[in-house]
């Protein structure tokens, strides 16, 4: 019997790889084929017989869906699995859509794959149906993602070296991937903590709720971007070239459609992720706590057109004194009584 041919169509070297190393533990004949192009699997597609494809939804060039309807114009009979590291809605619903025999998001869980291939190729007798790929729910779907999963699907996506989940004290609730210099994790953590205290600063100043804050940091060997993932977590990525111009817009976007399932795993292992009420600015505050009353006092002063003698000035802060009240808290003491205790600093050339 001739061996299946297998064409796995994927850009990401380490995905590629690890894909081709758990078929081959399958214990069939299998003919595997790594190609990291739509275009160059097209070309081979053309050329050789192709019983499986395996490929990315997103590829240098086509995309994965474009790919399966050309190697199935090809090969009406080849099965299909297609594979998203994507957290767009709108993307995996085309890709659950699409007409392929199975698909899988990143990061791929293995065992299931494997049972996915022998299912396409007809290597494993079963007594159950094939199960049919039903549309993805947005909300299910994420709930039942796991934060290393959800780290591990961005660091994919973003060909970053490492993705990490803060809270507010600065512990790492969840990481895909080592820093490139793991001696300046820690004032690398010190240093991002100030920034998320800063942020919720100006956030609350803003008097939002919104934590929409961007931090991004272009460096020699490596660049970072640090997002608030809610009010009390915050997500960092770092990795080469984030900064550039297409790249870091792509990588706001993905963090951005990612912060709604991250807050749904926070949740699931019981972390704190209500927002705050947006605390009134500090002077204004301070203002209503030390008048509420309308300052109807100083109406005559302010809205006299001629210019006031300083007589008249004191004249009318006398008057003033006298309406107010003196304190009656027992604790504490007038500046005339203070006096008399010899209790008030001493004037120079005042006798005592």
């Amino acid at each position: 019997m001739a061996a299946h041919r297998i064409l796995i169509v994927e850009d990401q070297r380490e995905v590629s790889r690890l894909l081709r190393t758990s078929l081959e533990t399958l214990e069939h004949k299998l003919e595997i084929v790594e190609i990291p192009s739509g275009e160059e699997a097209l070309l081979d597609s053309s050329r050789n017989r192709v019983d499986l494809l395996v490929a990315d939804y997103r590829l240098p060039g086509i995309s994965g869906i474009e790919l399966m309807l050309k190697v199935r114009g090809f090969h009406p009979d080849a099965k299909i699995i297609l594979i998203t590291g994507l957290t767009d809605p709108k993307v995996r619903r085309e890709v659950a859509n699409a007409g392929a025999d199975a698909f899988f998001i990143k990061p791929v869980p293995i065992a299931d794959f494997l049972d996915a291939v022998e299912r396409a190729l007809g290597l494993v007798e079963t007594i159950l149906p094939p199960e049919p790929i039903a549309p993805l729910e947005e909300e299910a779907d994420e709930t039942r993602r796991t934060l290393p999963d959800l780290l591990a699907g961005l660091r994919q996506n973003l060909e970053a070296k490492a993705v990490l989940l803060y809270d507010d004290g600065g512990r790492i609730l969840a990481r895909a991937g080592e820093l490139p210099d793991s001696n300046a994790e820690v004032t690398l953590t010190v240093s991002l903590m100030s920034i998320l205290s800063a942020g919720q600063k100006i956030i609350s100043l803003l008097e939002t709720a919104s934590t929409a804050a961007w931090h991004i940091f272009r460096g020699e060997h490596y660049d970072v971007l640090f997002a608030p993932v809610g009010t009390a977590h915050a997500l960092l990525v770092v990795g080469e070239k984030l900064t550039d111009k297409n790249k870091v817009l792509e990588a706001m976007q993905l963090l951005a459609d990612s912060r709604q399932a991250l807050l749904q795993a926070l949740e699931a292992i019981g972390a704190s992720v209500a927002l705050v009420e947006p605390a009134a600015p500090a002077g204004k505050k301070a203002a209503e706590e030390v008048r509420t009353e309308p300052l109807e006092d100083l109406e005559p002063l302010l809205k006299a057109k001629k210019k006031l003698k300083p007589q008249e000035l004191d004249a009318f802060w006398e008057e003033a004194v006298d309406k107010t009240k003196a304190p009656t808290k027992p604790d504490m003491l007038s500046y005339e009584q203070a006096k008399q205790l010899g209790l008030t600093p001493e004037v120079e050339g005042q006798k005592k």
